[in-house]
C-alpha cells in the first residue's frame, strides 16, 4: 500500500461525486453515503440535504470527514479521506453553490457514465416538497489517501 499525493487525492476527489460522509452526533460516529461535488476554486466540497439528523449533528460538531473511493478489486484500489468543516450556506450563496454542484454532478455523469441527465433528481433522492434545501460546504483542512495496487 503507498500514499497517495495531494494532487492525486484530489484528482480522486474531483473524478467521483459519491462518498461516505462521517460525523459525530452524541457521542457516536455515524457514515452516511452523499453524493457532493468538489470545487476547487474554493477546495471544497458541496453537497446538500433536509433538515434533519446528519444537519443538526453537523451544525452542533462542525468536524466531519469524506471518504471517496475507487475499487477495482481487492487488490487494486485507491481510497481518499478529507477532514474539513462544515458551514452552511444561505441565500444566493446557497443557491450558486447548489447550481454549481448540479452542474457538476452532471458533468461527471456525463463523463464517466455516458448518459445525460437533465435535472437533481435523476442522480439524488432527495426530493423537497417544501423551499430550499439546507446546502452546505466542507472546507477541506487535510487530505490523505491512499493505494493498493498489486
Amino acid at each position: 500500500m503507498t500514499n497517495l499525493t495531494t494532487s492525486e487525492s484530489i484528482r480522486l476527489l474531483k473524478g467521483n461525486y459519491t462518498g461516505h460522509l462521517g460525523y459525530i452526533y452524541q457521542d457516536k460516529p455515524y457514515v452516511l453515503p452523499i453524493t457532493y461535488y468538489y470545487d476547487k476554486d474554493d477546495h471544497s466540497l458541496i453537497s446538500y440535504s433536509a433538515d434533519g439528523h446528519k444537519i443538526d449533528a453537523m451544525r452542533e460538531n462542525t468536524a466531519v470527514t469524506l471518504l471517496v473511493e475507487e475499487v477495482k478489486s481487492s487488490n487494486n484500489w485507491q481510497s481518499v479521506m478529507a477532514h474539513g468543516t462544515y458551514e452552511e450556506l444561505q441565500g444566493t450563496d446557497a443557491k450558486f453553490k447548489l447550481h454549481q454542484f448540479t452542474e457538476g454532478v452532471k458533468g461527471l455523469i456525463l463523463e464517466k457514465e455516458h448518459r445525460e441527465t437533465e435535472f437533481i433528481s435523476e442522480f439524488s433522492s432527495k426530493l423537497y416538497s417544501r423551499g430550499i434545501p439546507t446546502v452546505y460546504r466542507i472546507k477541506i483542512v487535510e487530505i490523505t489517501g491512499k493505494r493498493k495496487e498489486t
